[in-house]
């Protein structure tokens, strides 16, 4: 048996869907089994395995659709600056840039000036991972490097609007195994040895039938490629051989919003997987109540019955407990920093609740679009003494310094950072929501879960959830929401989670995983 983790791409910052698979595999290798995670995106901007291995993933169990015709190897860079230059022609005149972590290599004759920039990965073993050639300010060519040149990019145009026409990705003896051309969104790829694909789809349909799948393999469709004019979902109902196809839920299902009595409007990114469950043989939930949910829907909009099991997407190795050291009325959260967190709202609350708890503050932790516009708030409230932005750190022993956490997310599929948040006794105080929320706030025992209207307006939200982090705080005896939360933590622990996975692999062809 072979788990295969289907997904896009990867970058220093992640969606839960990357944490997920993380958590997955390393449960999975628990259970000695052999797994794969494979990436589709064109991922050039980084050796992809520095952003794999960042994640606790080997090389070996990544593949990536555009090495996979290769025969390099996923692996650190390793490729010496010194092993470029000796390629190098004379007279050129080499500098460092001030950044330290780019070196140029200056020609210049005729008027011409041909400028060769290489980008250092690691300034103190002198690794290189792309050189880039410009030739009077106009990119022409960026090489990309592991322990190999292991691609070529090819551009045209001006100076200042240069675009991709071409790409090389090499063997390990330098010698191209493929070329793609690109024009504008259209690509098509012509081999070495003849072959010629016309598309992406083309090229994702060859990797899966040269895979080879067997009917003890299991292919879990995390994230798909929607745009393209075969989606990879229906790529992989058409190629998956004797496989089992799960299809993972990592956001909500359906919307409201278009839902009526006798139609149900499945959410965009699973309507296809959705409405062929004949040939699923299993969706995977990360909460009991969004699987219960989804079997309900299912029989009351007359669907065929389907497999549908709740395995969590995330687990603890421990719990960690506090050395006696929380900070009082002091608060965390940690989210990608985006608008559907409603990280405003917190903030908002937070200020709003230090008119009853004069010392409350609060940390907010993660990256994203959203960090000027919460740093600009934070200063019209006059707050940057007690909210803080603190940018994205591991925070595996950090929660025990906290006394609560808090979230403003109107929708978590499951909450990776709730269970964090509980695995370090936190309790916290959140809306009533779907999904995350109410699997870890027991209410009044675990934290506040906070009556939300969707339809309210945006200061009466926030002033609910002001109100909640006043009550948290006032109770008068905390302690005991520090110990239920342990408690609300400990069917998370890995030993637990890696046997529901044990049990659903098992039962994979039993027809009542409910």
């Amino acid at each position: 048996m072979t788990v295969y983790n289907i997904n896009l791409g990867i970058g220093w910052a992640n969606s839960g869907i990357e944490y997920a698979q993380a958590y997955r595999v390393k449960l999975l290798e628990r259970l000695k089994v052999p797994v794969k995670v494979v990436f589709s995106n064109m991922l050039l901007a980084n050796n992809l395995e520095e952003l794999t291995s960042n994640l606790g993933l080997h090389d070996d169990q990544i593949i990536w659709l555009y090495n996979f015709f290769t025969d390099v190897k996923i692996a650190p860079t390793t490729y010496q600056l010194a092993a470029f230059e000796q390629g190098l022609a004379p007279g050129f005149q080499k500098k460092g840039l001030p950044d330290g972590k780019q070196v140029q290599y200056d020609y210049r004759q005729a008027g011409k000036q041909l400028l060769i920039t290489a980008r250092l990965d690691d300034p103190q073993q002198q690794t290189i991972d792309q050189v880039s050639y410009s030739l009077n300010g106009r990119l022409l060519q960026r090489d990309f490097y592991s322990y190999v040149k292991y691609a070529s990019e090819y551009y045209q145009g001006t100076a200042g609007k240069n675009y991709v026409v071409a790409r090389d990705f090499y063997n390990e003896d330098g010698q191209p195994a493929y070329h793609q051309y690109y024009d504008q969104g259209h690509e098509l790829y012509q081999f070495a040895d003849g072959r010629v694909l016309v598309n992406k789809d083309a090229l994702y349909r060859a990797m899966l039938q040269q895979l080879d799948f067997q009917a003890n393999d299991v292919i879990i469709m995390d994230r798909l490629d929607e745009d393209k004019e075969l989606a990879n979902g229906e790529l992989f109902l058409e190629n998956h051989g004797s496989a089992k196809l799960v299809v993972p839920i990592h956001a909500e299902h359906y919307s409201k919003v278009g839902t009526t009595s006798e139609h149900i409007l499945w959410n965009n990114f699973y309507d296809y997987q959705f409405n062929h469950p004949q040939q699923i043989d299993a969706y995977l939930f990360a909460t009991p109540q969004e699987r219960d949910l989804f079997v309900r829907q299912q029989t009351q909009y007359g669907h065929s019955p389907v497999q549908a099991a709740a395995i969590p997407v995330g687990s603890l190795s421990k719990l960690h407990y506090s050395n006696g050291q929380r900070k009082k009325h002091v608060l965390i959260t940690a989210s990608r920093l985006a608008p559907e967190k409603h990280l405003d709202w917190l903030v908002q609350a937070v200020a709003l609740a230090r008119h009853d708890i004069s010392d409350v503050t609060l940390d907010i932790y993660g990256q994203g679009p959203e960090w000027e516009k919460l740093q600009k708030l934070i200063e019209q409230l006059d707050a940057t003494d007690y909210i803080r932005l603190m940018g994205q750190h591991d925070l595996t022993t950090t929660y025990t310094r906290y006394a609560a956490y808090a979230s403003a997310s109107t929708s978590e599929g499951f909450g990776l950072s709730l269970l964090e948040a509980v695995g370090s006794g936190l309790p916290i105080v959140g809306f009533d929501v779907p999904y995350g929320n109410p699997t870890f706030i027991q209410n009044g025992q675990t934290g506040y879960l906070i009556p939300y209207d969707e339809n309210a307006a945006a200061q009466e939200k926030w002033q609910n959830l002001a109100a909640g982090i006043v009550k948290l705080f006032n109770h008068p005896t905390l302690a005991t929401f520090h110990q239920q939360a342990y408690l609300a933590a400990v069917p998370y622990l890995d030993a637990n989670v890696v046997d529901k996975w044990q049990n659903f692999l098992r039962g994979l062809e039993d027809a009542k995983l409910n």
